[in-house]
Formats: structure tokens, sequence, C-alpha cells
């Protein structure tokens, strides 16, 4: 059966028996021809046999009659609105919705989107002790927040807490629906875009201080969650963990955060920060909370490109727009050390950063133009074996005479092999070297002789 298959039929049954329990609510708190005991005497379908992920997660956390309500009804808009229709119903006497449903209605939806509300009255009905024990369900230590499965969402500050939209999250709607799960891309709404490379470890040419830093980052993702957890010290230690990567453009800082992620199998998402710092007083702050929200609980590696343009040495605060480009700093640093994950901070000029910010960071790893060992790697290990190096190109005297960054480098040979293909033929030749080295010099500004 595939996953498809045996989720539709898991959620059928949940569905089947929300349906009885909505129908026994209304029995129960207006006919009053049913007591309360019975809807909790309902027997709840059974899912032990059934390897669906939705059967899964009730499993893994063992889910009470009140917690697989709140689940369905969060997910029934997705995938059958119409048994919601029922709450659609006017109170005659006043001429107006029933405000013990809750839920909300809007012009372009005409379906009934379920709310705490709607939740409580359904488990509770008029109960007022039953609804204050099942206000926990919407807790921050439930399992449904501490793992992104579904929240309340609140519109306005002001409004009472259940009468927040019923949301599941994108990732588990993704899940169970299509069996796989949700993975953000860049939009408006989402300044981050999941990133990854199709290079290999062997592909990084890095001094040895180096390859040691990023052993601690994957000491940290292999074990650092378990010691902060699992052990009495972790009550000492802040949650997550920072590293700040320095270093010139083309020395390898978002390869390595790339490889990182991929043998650590981990989504690495790049913060676009021409997206998240706004003129507007405060939109920079929501921009940055979409982020952190969204990286809640998951898998991921977050990476800010060019860091420097938000930890950038603090200005005096001389006027309000000072006061407030300061207030961002101080928000993005609250939020990165609030998050217990691995966040990758990125900027290719050390001396742009507040020194007072470096003591924010478990690791500053600091990467360089390669020498000439390392560059006579590069252009040995760069060419696959499609390609070859004429023999008058003397490498050792290119790595010597040439002071490129790694990427430097695969430009010059982009522009060779080029070349080659044009000539048809896989031979490099010293002209093409040539011409690509000047290339690469005019674009930083120098001259070659």
């Amino acid at each position: 059966m595939s996953i498809n298959s045996a989720n539709a039929k898991t959620i059928e049954q949940e569905l089947e028996w929300f349906q009885r329990l909505i129908m026994l609510r209304g029995q129960i708190t207006f006919e009053q021809s049913v007591s309360e005991e019975e809807l909790w005497h309902m027997e709840l379908p059974d899912i032990e046999n059934q390897d669906s992920p939705y059967a899964n997660l009730i499993r893994k956390h063992s889910m009470t009659l009140e917690e697989r309500l709140v689940l369905i009804l969060a997910l029934i808009p997705h995938v059958k609105p119409s048994l919601l229709d029922l709450l659609h119903m006017k109170n005659v006497l006043y001429d107006m919705p029933f405000t013990e449903f809750g839920g909300i209605r809007n012009d372009k939806h005409k379906g009934y989107l379920p709310t705490g509300e709607t939740a409580i009255f359904l488990l509770a009905g008029t109960n007022l002790e039953k609804r204050f024990e099942l206000l926990h369900l919407f807790g921050k230590d439930h399992f449904f927040q501490q793992e992104g499965i579904l929240l309340l969402e609140r519109s306005n500050v002001g409004d009472p807490l259940l009468y927040g939209l019923l949301t599941i999250s994108q990732e588990y709607l993704s899940l169970f629906t299509t069996g796989k799960y949700y993975k953000p891309d860049f939009s408006p709404g989402f300044p981050a875009k999941r990133i990854y490379t199709n290079q290999e470890w062997d592909d990084l040419v890095v001094p040895e201080h180096i390859l040691q830093g990023l052993e601690e980052i994957k000491d940290y993702i292999l074990h650092g969650k378990r010691l902060k957890n699992d052990y009495q010290f972790g009550r000492k230690i802040k949650p997550g963990f920072k590293v700040l990567f320095t270093g010139p453009p083309g020395t390898g800082k978002t390869l390595t955060a790339n490889l990182l992620g991929k043998y650590c199998q981990m989504d690495v998402y790049r913060v676009d920060l021409s997206m998240v710092v706004s003129k507007y007083i405060g939109e920079t702050e929501k921009n940055l909370s979409r982020v952190f929200d969204m990286a809640e609980n998951k898998n991921w590696i977050l990476f800010f490109d060019e860091a420097d343009a938000l930890f950038g040495k603090r200005s005096n605060t001389s006027d309000s727009h000072d006061r407030y480009a300061n207030q961002e700093v101080s928000f993005l640093l609250q939020r990165m050390e609030d998050f217990d994950g691995l966040v990758i901070l990125c900027s290719n000029f050390k001396k742009n950063i507040d020194e007072a910010f470096f003591r924010r960071f478990q690791l500053l790893i600091d990467f360089e133009i390669p020498d000439t060992q390392h560059r006579l790697i590069l252009w040995e290990k760069s060419i696959t074996n499609e390609f070859a190096y004429d023999k008058d190109i003397n490498l050792e005297y290119l790595a010597e005479q040439y002071e490129l960054s790694a990427a430097s480098i695969i430009n010059v040979l982009q522009y060779c092999m080029i070349k080659c293909l044009g000539r048809n033929d896989h031979l490099i030749r010293l002209r093409d070297i040539q011409a690509g080295l000047k290339m690469e010099k005019i674009k930083e500004g120098k001259s070659i002789i």
C-alpha cells in the first residue's frame, strides 16, 4: 500500500469518527437526549495495524481522544470541509451564528474555518471546568506546539486565545496529504531559500584549522542536543550552536555550510538579508520572526549570508533611526540565542563585525585565500577526467604566481573548458589559462603582466 493510500485509510476512519462525535455533541448540548458521559465512552478508531504517517504520529504520542479530535479538526478544512457545514447554523433567538461554535467565516472562503473555541465546544460543551482542563492542548509545552504540528493563529493581539484560527503546519499537512515533508522555499512571506550542493568533502580544499572547526560543528550536530536535554550540565548552557564564518569571497564559506547540511542530512536555508532588512520600523523584526518561527523544531541549518549588514558596528544613537537600527540587531541576537539549532553567520569582512558580538558565537572560523600548496591542489583536483592540461602548462608556477581564491580558479577553468568545447577538443592550453587569469584579475580591479 502506498503512503497516500495508507494515509487516506487512516484519515477516513478519523473523519467518520469525528462525524459521529459532532452529531453526539448536538444531542448532548441542544437536544439534551444523551448524557455527557456518552462522548467520553466513544470508541476510538483502531489504528494499531496501520502504517501511515497519520497513524504513526498518533501512536508516537499515545494521543488521547481530545488530542485526536483537535488534530483531525485542524485537518478537515483541507481534506473534507463539508463536514463542518453543520456549524454554519444560526441561533434563531438572536439571528446570529452560535458564539460557542467559534470559527471564522470570510467572503473569499465559503467554508467554515475552525478555531480553538470550536475544538473546546465539541469536547467540553458548556462545562466550564472541562474547558479549563483542555486549555493545555494549546499551550507551549504541549507536543502540538513543541513539534510544530499545529497552533492557534491569532490575528489581533487583543483577541481571546481560543478565537485563534486552528492551523495545521504546512509540514504535517504535506505529510498527511502527499506523504512527503513540506520544504518551504523563497517567497515574500518567507525570505529564505533552501540551498544545496552536488560537491563532496574532497572538493573542499582548506587548511587543517578549518577542518578541525568543522569537526566541532559535526560533534554538536551529533551530540549537542543530547548534552542539553539528557544531562544536568545542560541547564548551564544556552540552546543551539552559533558559528561565524569570515573571510574573502570565494574561499568556501557557502560550500562548507552546504556540505555540513548534506552529510548531516539537514536542510540549509540561506536567509536573504535584502528581503529581511526593511526601512520601515518594525518590519525587519517581523521578517526575522517568520524565518525563526518556521525553523523551530526543524532539522535545519540557518545560514545568514553577508551578516555584516545586520551585525556591523553599531552606531551611536544620535537619532531615532539609529535607535531602531540597534533594536533590530538586539532582536536578531535574542532570537538567534533562543534558537535551538545550528546558525551560521557569514561575513566577507571580519573587521566590519562589531567586536561585542563575537562572544555570542561558540565558534569562529576564519577562511583565507589558499596558500601556494592549497592552490596547487585546487589546480590539480578541479579538472575532471573529461579534460586535460597541455604539457606546456606548469601548475606549480600558476599556484605560486597567482594568488586566487578557490572560486576564481574554478572560474578560470570554466572559461578554459568552454574554449575547449568551442574548438571541439578537451585539451586546456596555456593561452586559455592566461586569458582566464586576465579576466579574473580585471574583475578584482588588478592588472596582469
